[in-house]
């Protein structure tokens, strides 16, 4: 009787570890020769692509990496908050004015019903004496 086993195979991955002084002296290259990121992980062939980037967080000054920082005087920052204020005040009589005119057209709705009566036809109509160019006689 022959037993044929099969054998489970693992795929042999390779994991590589960078030590600290090497991996600073990559942010170095980077940050004081102007050397691309790209460039250094063709140089020292670093598969990773985001490898670099986090050593550069950890290790280096962040000033490559993407940040916006953004530098207000006094008199800006009010101005910003004033704006702001602005907005929210518009905002709410926005919403104000929105209530009224939903609040006049379920008014106009009732009285429709309850009169029988189209109360928006109506209201631009005026009796023939009044219109121009006629006369009372």
């Amino acid at each position: 009787m022959i037993n044929l086993v099969k054998k489970m195979t693992k795929e042999q991955r390779t994991i590589i570890r960078y030590s600290i002084s090497f991996k600073q002296k990559v942010v170095r290259e980077i940050e004081t020769e102007g050397l691309l990121i790209a460039a250094a992980r063709r140089r020292y062939g670093i598969s990773g692509s985001q490898t670099i980037q986090s050593w550069l967080k950890r290790y280096g000054k962040n000033h490559l990496l993407n940040k916006v920082i953004r530098v207000e005087t006094k008199t800006e920052k009010d101005r910003v908050k004033e704006l702001e204020a602005e907005v929210k005040k518009l905002k709410i009589a926005l919403a104000d004015s929105t209530l009224e005119k939903r609040a006049l057209e379920i008014l106009i709705d009732v009285v429709n019903e309850h009169y029988d009566t189209d109360v928006k036809k109506n209201l631009g109509s005026t009796s023939s004496a009044k219109q121009p160019g006629k006369t009372d006689k």
